[in-house]
């Protein structure tokens, strides 16, 4: 395990983590929540060895640095823990699901700011961080942007997870605990065999693909959010953006630059929602589709398409208007 547990309750979180990955799960970010779990029980319950309504009430309750879908996360953990408690007879508060997932709505960079982002990463000259890392993010960007990967779908792929005669990245145990295949674009084969050639100078004996500066673990999430937020900053247009984008909305802008580039050539986008809706690792076209529907400049393409609406809903002239 990743972490070490002081309280009272921690064999009943030991025995919890335990078998979730005995039954298949990774449980890598619900470990994080319990060890924080943990450290509440040694704050305020020191002694407790189950779960009660005043710890699940004190637990629930909502901090000023975190939003309502990280807040109702953490309550399903004490959930998980509940029932496991119950499954082992002994008493425990089970706390109800509160809340459903509140789906923010992201910015999405158009194709001129994705331009300009990249240009400026490339043009990135290493000060303190050594060269394996700086071509590790201007290749682990490109993936979320031409492969529409999920931040840690990414980040956590290992050497042994690229074909390369086929061209297939394997993504395992992503979202919903499901393994999939993702082919990578025409040039998507030789950027990545470049900079695998390029690192196996620094980090052969590492089996991440991107490896962080401690080799022997993956680059770390938060080290990813904080490359792109510094160089997205340096951009003209960044202070005239209505919302901070973050690395997962390059995985939205794939999704739009697709579904534009299907409406231009005239593709059946019925037809091929579904393959896209694979590709993402999404349960349904309807939540690949959510993506697009968020996105002003998408609406531009199909009203460019559209040969209808002019005839059925005439423009309003200038004297009509009173």
């Amino acid at each position: 395990m990743k972490y070490s547990y002081e309280s009272d309750i921690r064999a009943h979180i030991i025995g919890l983590i335990r078998q979730k990955r005995a039954d298949g799960y990774s449980y890598t970010t619900e470990e994080y929540h319990l060890k924080k779990l943990d450290e509440f029980y040694l704050a305020f319950f020191p002694g407790e060895t189950s779960v009660t309504r005043d710890i699940a009430a004190k637990w629930a309750e909502i901090r000023p640095t975190e939003g309502e879908n990280y807040r109702n996360s953490r309550v399903r953990i004490l959930r998980q823990l509940s029932l496991y408690i119950l499954s082992l007879g002994f008493d425990a508060y089970v706390p109800r699901n509160i809340g459903k997932v509140v789906k923010t709505v992201l910015y999405i960079p158009s194709r001129e700011e994705m331009t300009a982002f990249f240009n400026k990463l490339d043009s990135w000259k290493p000060v303190r961080y050594c060269g394996r890392t700086v071509q590790g993010y201007k290749v682990l960007f490109r993936l979320y942007y031409c492969c529409g990967l999920r931040s840690s779908e990414a980040r956590l792929l290992k050497k042994e997870d690229v074909d390369f005669d086929r061209g297939i990245l394997t993504i395992y145990k992503s979202k919903g605990y499901k393994d999939r295949l993702v082919y990578l674009p025409p040039d998507g084969k030789e950027v990545l065999y470049d900079y695998l050639s390029f690192t196996e100078k620094a980090a052969s004996h590492s089996p991440w693909l991107f490896p962080g500066h401690d080799v022997s673990r993956p680059i770390s999430t938060r080290a990813i959010q904080l490359r792109f937020a510094d160089c997205w900053n340096k951009l003209p247009f960044a202070t005239s953006t209505d919302k901070r984008p973050s690395p997962h909305c390059l995985r939205h802008a794939f999704v739009v630059e697709r579904m534009n580039d299907w409406m231009r050539k005239g593709r059946d986008m019925q037809a091929l929602l579904p393959y896209l809706s694979k590709h993402l690792g999404h349960k349904s076209p309807s939540e690949t589709f959510y993506y697009y529907h968020l996105v002003n400049n998408a609406f531009d393409v199909i009203k460019a398409k559209d040969k209808v609406s002019d005839r059925i809903i005439p423009e309003v002239l200038d004297y009509e208007d009173i």
